[in-house]
């Protein structure tokens, strides 16, 4: 059963000024392993982590650190939560999450559907 929706999209070149404007935004939103990834990835996963608090319900106290985006042997994205946002999926029964991320020119965008 589908819990939540969430979808996202991300201007790069708006991204990596906001980056270079404010550098600690790479900590405070990535995790160490996602913060050497090109600005066009960053942006590809900012979106997710929106799109995933979006599906949520946009819970208070989301913590970015606690949101992140692996990929697997195949090289497809998929989620992985612990602390705040695990918690905030838990009390809405999520159990699986189908994640869908591209790029085109400037824009990075990311869709995700949170199943119970």
């Amino acid at each position: 059963m589908i819990v939540g929706i969430g979808v996202d999209v991300v201007q790069v070149s708006r991204f990596r000024a906001q980056l270079q404007r404010t550098p600690a935004l790479l900590e405070r939103l990535f995790v160490p392993e996602e913060r050497a990834l090109h600005v066009r990835s960053l942006a590809a996963r900012f979106a997710a982590k929106e799109a995933i608090a979006k599906a949520l319900g946009a819970p208070a106290g989301m913590n970015w650190q606690h949101c992140r985006i692996e990929k697997d042997e195949a090289g497809d994205p998929y989620v992985v939560l612990d602390g705040s946002v695990a918690e905030a999926a838990a009390k809405k029964g999520v159990v699986h999450w189908h994640l869908s991320m591209s790029h085109d020119g400037d824009l990075a965008t990311a869709m995700v559907v949170a199943e119970r």
